[in-house]
């Protein structure tokens, strides 16, 4: 048993009639990415992308709980103690799946039926047709465990109305379907029910895509992020993590401290490189800038202490009473930053396939 648990592969990659299928298959680590899976996931998009046979490509997950939920942390931190060579390849090989995915010539679905953070937003927001279900749970959490909203956080969060992805990239904030399809994050909200009819509906007619999905779409209902839509515009719009707070903290509302609350337990050298890296990338006019952009902060962030002792605090110890250096915004200077957004040696810079 333990062997055919052990061969089981962490992608499943077949082909359903003219679809391409790509099935994230570790339900137990709610999908998380490895290396590997960037590896299986690219190398079928590349023998796919001229093969005539295949019209489309469909991304989802096996199991029940979740699309997935980012990388595989405790890979980058293994990495990270020893030089941090592992991270800057896995960091190298998924931008450029995200970049792959964000290019590719034919429709791609993904399908976000669950929890979809991090990794899985990077290989989720480049596909043309992005299905959540009522079961979807979105959110960029990385400033959490001292990182950054990578996998192309850079390009799509500034694109998002007004302050939103700001708002996402600090707090980490959650949504559930109905502010995914309001903000566009989501092409389409289907029940989970429905999930499997539809996708093989759309292996039987992949030219149909459109009117299946409209066919199905449903009602996502309410959505609480637009009652503070308008706090959000006016609170997160600062030119710095420190007006942000300031304003939070001057507007005395209910909603506005407890998002200065939040705002206290992230470490203030993500916020920083966040808040950068959304105010370059809005500007940027070609994908492949940011993930040139996002391997850089990638490569020097690993190696900080605050994601050392983020993953400390959050997925080791659990204690989730994390110390950050510096622990406030203040301390974190623009020469610090500076240094995170450098350019790479010449042979470590990211570049497309």
């Amino acid at each position: 048993m333990t062997e055919q648990i052990a061969a089981e592969p962490e992608v499943l990659v077949s082909i359903d009639g003219s679809v391409g299928r790509l099935t994230l298959n570790r339900p137990k680590a709610l999908g998380a990415l490895t290396l590997n899976m960037c590896r299986l996931m690219t190398d079928a998009l590349l023998a796919w992308r001229h093969d005539a046979a295949v019209k489309a490509v469909m991304i989802d997950h096996a199991g029940e709980r979740g699309f997935c939920a980012g990388g595989d942390i405790r890979f980058l931190a293994d990495s990270a103690a020893v030089g941090g060579a592992g991270a800057r390849e896995f960091f190298f090989t998924e931008y450029r799946l995200n970049h792959l995915l964000f290019t590719y010539e034919k429709p791609v679905i993904a399908i976000m039926d669950g929890v979809t953070m991090g990794g899985g937003v990077g290989i989720s927001m480049p596909a043309r047709y992005r299905v959540a279900t009522e079961r979807i749970t979105f959110a960029m959490p990385e400033t959490g465990i001292g990182l950054f909203p990578d996998v192309g956080g850079g390009w799509f969060l500034p694109r998002l109305h007004g302050s939103v992805g700001v708002w996402l990239a600090l707090t980490g904030a959650r949504l559930k379907a109905p502010g995914c399809e309001i903000l566009g994050i989501a092409t389409d909200v289907v029940p989970s029910a429905s999930i499997p009819e539809l996708k093989a509906a759309i292996c039987a007619d992949p030219d149909a895509i459109e009117t299946l999905l409209a066919e199905r779409e449903s009602d996502p209902g309410h959505s609480e992020m637009i009652e503070h839509h308008d706090e959000i515009d006016r609170l997160f719009s600062g030119d710095t993590v420190e007006e942000i707070m300031a304003a939070l903290v001057a507007d005395g509302g209910e909603w506005a401290a407890a998002q200065a609350k939040t705002l206290r337990t992230k470490s203030p050298l993500s916020m920083k490189v966040a808040l950068r890296q959304l105010q370059l990338g809005g500007k940027m006019t070609d994908f492949a800038d940011d993930m040139v952009m996002e391997m850089r902060i990638g490569a020097r962030v690993v190696m900080s202490h605050d994601f050392t002792e983020g993953v400390r605090a959050v997925i080791i110890d659990k204690d989730h009473a994390p110390r950050w250096s510096p622990d406030t915004p203040e301390g974190v200077t623009d020469a610090m930053l500076d240094d995170i957004f450098a350019p790479l040696p010449a042979d470590q810079e990211w570049t497309p396939l």
